[in-house]
């Protein structure tokens, strides 16, 4: 008899949710309208999962209808707080022991910014590093959301997998991006710092760093196991364009520290040439024209794509403030010098994302000096790479004034990547 009641109770929740305008099938009207026979004739469970699922399509269809909302500044979605708010959405990091037990972390401070959002989270009673395994970000959603309360972490929830990463000989196997005198930072891949205390072996806070490319999706979309993978791009084929794919791409480019911004811009045309001949028959008619030439090749499986020249001084620019990534936990708080937070958005010619990333990176100190007449100072480089491409930057830091200037900024984009995006064969 509870199951009956049960069933019955989820029935009626059931009934209820349809939209007045939409047309029931004849046997399921009758089902709902004589409700015994429905209880009867249906497996128990039935209803409940009937109205769990349609629930859950209209909440990712009411979600989703506002990531089509584009910024056409960075072509990214530009409603993500909002949808946040009606989903209910926030991020978890579950950290995983060797003996099985997890330990969740939640209430995270959030940092939104043009492209990204950096998710921090800290606490005093998590566990010691020798005795982890696995530490696992989490986009959460209430199962059942309800637009006028709140979320709340005790009812049931959703879970989408958006990265794992292994914490075993994490200060050997990871990528040492700065420290200062309370902390060390490691860079996790995708996005993602930990820091951790260098008087014990502790986790300070970890760090992720969250472009709003499929943000979303993927904070969403996935499951508690299973990362969210989105469909493959369609190529759109073009056989009059001898040099497609390597022209008309745009980067909107920003360098954070957490808190504070150092450095957005948005640069337009981008290009790059197939036949290095060409370029040198180009490159001689715009100088005789008083034009710049044309920069950039295809080699060794990469588009090069120059962003910022050596050569072209007009192109170089400061950088706001001494840069570094800000961190803080209840207690303290602190700015590891150095290094600092890229945002890339890279769009296609129609104004597409086709390659993104939001990730830290540390500055090295060059072994050669600017041989450049307008900055006398020590040169800085910054690299990242991914399976996608790669990214160079060149700062000098000008001693006089207290600032660095970029010098140098070029890209470098995978062909396969190219190859598979526009259906080329570079």
């Amino acid at each position: 008899m509870a199951t009956g009641r049960g069933s019955g109770i989820w029935l009626k929740l059931y009934s209820s949710s349809l939209h007045p305008k939409w047309k029931m099938k004849s046997k399921q009207t009758e089902a709902v309208s004589l409700g015994c026979a429905a209880l009867h004739n249906k497996k128990p469970g039935y209803w409940k999962k009937e109205y769990i699922f349609k629930q859950t399509c209209a909440f990712k269809t009411r979600v989703m209808r506002l990531v089509k909302f584009l910024d056409p500044y960075t072509g990214l979605p530009c409603k993500n707080q909002e949808a946040m708010k009606v989903s209910g959405l926030s991020w978890i990091i579950v950290l995983k022991d060797k003996n099985g037990k997890e330990h969740v972390v939640e209430k995270p401070k959030l940092s939104f910014k043009d492209t990204s959002v950096t998710v921090l989270w800290y606490g005093t009673d998590w566990p010691g590093l020798d005795i982890l395994s696995t530490l696992k970000l989490f986009g959460v959603t209430p199962l059942l959301p309800d637009q006028s309360r709140p979320p709340s972490k005790k009812g049931p929830r959703r879970f989408s997998l958006i990265a794992e990463c292994h914490l075993d000989n994490l200060t050997e196997s990871s990528v040492a991006v700065g420290a200062d005198e309370l902390v060390q930072l490691f860079s996790l891949s995708p996005g993602l710092l930990v820091g951790i205390w260098k008087e014990k072996n502790e986790i300070a806070f970890v760090m992720a760093n969250l472009h709003y490319n499929q943000l979303l999706e993927r904070s969403i979309l996935g499951s508690a196991t299973v990362q969210y993978t989105p469909p493959p791009n369609k190529p759109l084929l073009d056989d009059i364009d001898s040099e497609y794919g390597l022209h008309d791409y745009s980067l909107h480019l920003d360098l954070h520290g957490r808190s504070c911004v150092y450095l957005c811009g948005s640069f337009k045309c981008l290009f790059c040439r197939k036949d290095s001949v060409c370029i040198e028959k180009l490159a001689a008619a715009v100088l005789c024209a008083g034009l710049l030439p044309p920069q950039g090749d295809i080699e060794n499986g990469y588009l090069r794509l120059k962003v910022v020249s050596l050569k072209d001084n007009r192109k170089h620019f400061p950088i706001t403030g001494t840069l570094g990534i800000c961190w803080e936990t209840d207690v303290f708080k602190g700015n590891v010098k150095d290094c600092f937070v890229m945002d890339l958005t890279l769009l296609d010619e129609t104004g597409k994302p086709f390659w993104c990333f939001s990730a830290p990176l540390r500055m090295e100190l060059s072994a050669r000096s600017s041989g450049l007449y307008d900055y006398m100072g020590h040169i800085y480089t910054a690299d990242y790479a991914d399976s996608e491409g790669k990214v160079c930057v060149e700062f000098v830091w000008l001693e006089e004034t207290k600032e660095y200037i970029i010098v140098s900024l070029v890209l470098y984009v995978s062909t396969k990547k190219v190859n598979s995006w526009y259906g080329t064969n570079y």
